[in-house]
């Protein structure tokens, strides 16, 4: 019974277990995600801001408000990723994140002069724009490659990660369903007792007899020190009654037969009797001690006739039969 009671405290356990690695693989695989997808609009904004300045330079008196919305954009959905990445324990990762991070800033910085100058009317304003502006183009197309490595990096490290999580959760699964097992086996091992006990009461109640009170077959696949030692109890039990009738019987037995010899030897006086009567050597006295034994002999054959009688009950009340 303690090895079903240890083998409980496993499967709940184990059970447990599973469901918090579930959960925790699904709230990776949401922070994952989200991060993707912070990623990919990072690098749709570098680009969106790179679109930006080059129509910007090719046209003079364009807006520069949709250049500034993406560049607030930008640095919010950065302030976003940096959060996000917090949540995730990657040496790679966060070495590819500081590398876009530097990229980015000379990226800004390039973004600012640009702005900057794109306000000035001076001599050579126009080449350090067209400088400019190829050094955003330049660094635009780093960073698109840095992202997609970033993007690559963090989709090998998920997939290994999700593997590994995957393969504990078989694990464990494993390990739940083999427990089960057992513990259906031990169990059905219980019920196929207390069945077998309820069947032979019930018969035992019905019938008002024990002769439905037979041993209980031991499983031999059982492993189950309770089931082994309550079978043993209740065929030990068994044993000792059938046991306690039998020499209840015999007894009985020993006993009609003595009153049978004595009987016998009764019939035989009476015929004695009977002689020395019949040669007139027999006085008043004699006769009358010759009417207390017939009723003596009679009350002894009654006896006998009884105790065959309840010696056939016994042997009736039990699956062992006499070989009287």
């Amino acid at each position: 019974m303690n090895k079903i009671k240890i083998v409980g405290a496993l499967v709940f356990t184990l059970s447990i277990s599973v469901a918090i690695l579930f959960n925790y693989v699904n709230e990776q695989n949401k922070i994952s995600t989200t991060l993707l997808d912070t990623i990919n609009k990072q690098k749709a904004f570098t680009q969106e801001i790179a679109k930006n300045i080059f129509y910007i330079y090719k046209n003079k008196n364009a807006s520069t408000v949709q250049l500034d919305q993406s560049i607030k954009s930008f640095i919010s959905n950065m302030n976003s990723r940096d959060t996000k990445l917090e949540k995730i324990n990657s040496t790679a990762i966060k070495t590819q994140s500081d590398k876009i991070l530097l990229l980015w800033n000379n990226f800004y910085l390039e973004v600012q002069k640009f702005r900057d100058l794109n306000k000035t009317t001076a001599l050579y304003s126009d080449i350090l724009l067209e400088k400019h502006v190829n050094n955003i183009y330049n660094i635009n197309l780093d960073l698109v490659v840095e992202f997609n490595k970033l993007i690559t990096i963090h989709k090998t490290e998920l997939q290994n990660k999700l593997t590994n999580y995957k393969n504990i959760e078989y694990l464990l699964f494993f390990l739940l369903v083999m427990l089960l097992i057992y513990l259906f086996t031990q169990i059905k091992v219980i019920l196929s007792f207390v069945q077998k006990f309820l069947i032979t009461s019930k018969k035992i109640i019905s019938n008002s007899s024990v002769k439905e009170l037979k041993p209980i077959e031991e499983e031999t696949t059982s492993s189950n020190t309770s089931i082994i030692d309550a079978t043993d109890n209740f065929n030990f039990l068994v044993k000792k009654i059938n046991s306690s009738v039998k020499h209840s019987s015999l007894s009985i037995e020993h006993s009609y037969k003595s009153l049978e010899s004595l009987e016998s030897s009764i019939e035989d006086l009476i015929e004695l009797l009977y002689i020395m009567e019949n040669d007139k050597i027999i006085d008043k006295e004699l006769t009358k001690k010759e009417d207390a034994i017939i009723q003596s002999l009679e009350e002894l054959t009654t006896s006998t006739q009884r105790l065959k009688e309840l010696k056939i009950d016994l042997d009736n009340l039990t699956s062992l039969q006499s070989n009287t």
